[in-house]
């Protein structure tokens, strides 16, 4: 989750929703390949003009790829802010058995407010753990909206004193 974090924060940086991203493949113990990390991603939606460019989306992309296989068998996906309903699809599409995130959305969370990696019509279900590094997580995004807010705040009254040629 920590390498997660520092996605997050490459995002904030670059004035995008903090979350990050990063699936690790467990490995085969058979074949003695050991658990590395093979996608790390950040939310780009402004970067790219794109709102599907979510850190969980970019970040499956960047594994399929790794892997040669569309199939995310055996990886765990950790991410900060918990998957919308958009990603959590992806996810169990993706066939990812293991999705663990820090904060939780519980009115728009793919996970809580709306059970998608748990859905019984599915053919695929995904285990949740949430809570990891929740502080982390949540001070981030916290500190993000709030900077956000008080920089459109202060714009507004600049704007106003131009205006009205106050200072």
């Amino acid at each position: 989750m920590g390498m997660a974090l520092r996605q997050a924060q490459k995002a904030a940086d670059a004035g995008e929703v903090p979350t990050g991203c990063v699936i690790i493949s467990m490995g085969n113990k058979e074949q003695q390949d050991p658990p590395r990390l093979i996608a790390s991603a950040h939310n780009q939606t402004e970067l790219l003009k794109d709102p599907t460019a979510h850190a969980e989306m970019i970040a499956i992309t960047q594994a399929a790829s790794a892997l040669d296989n569309w199939r995310l068998l055996n990886t765990i996906l950790y991410v900060t802010k918990e998957p919308c309903s958009m990603c959590a699809g992806a996810i169990v599409l993706a066939r990812i058995p293991i999705v663990v995130y820090g904060v939780s959305d519980p009115l728009r969370g793919g996970i809580s407010a709306f059970n998608l990696l748990d859905q019984q019509n599915l053919n695929h279900k995904s285990k949740a753990i949430g809570g990891v590094l929740e502080y982390e997580c949540k001070e981030m995004l916290q500190n993000f909206f709030k900077t956000r807010r008080n920089t459109k705040n202060k714009n507004c009254h600049e704007c106003t004193n131009k205006r009205t040629n106050k200072k």
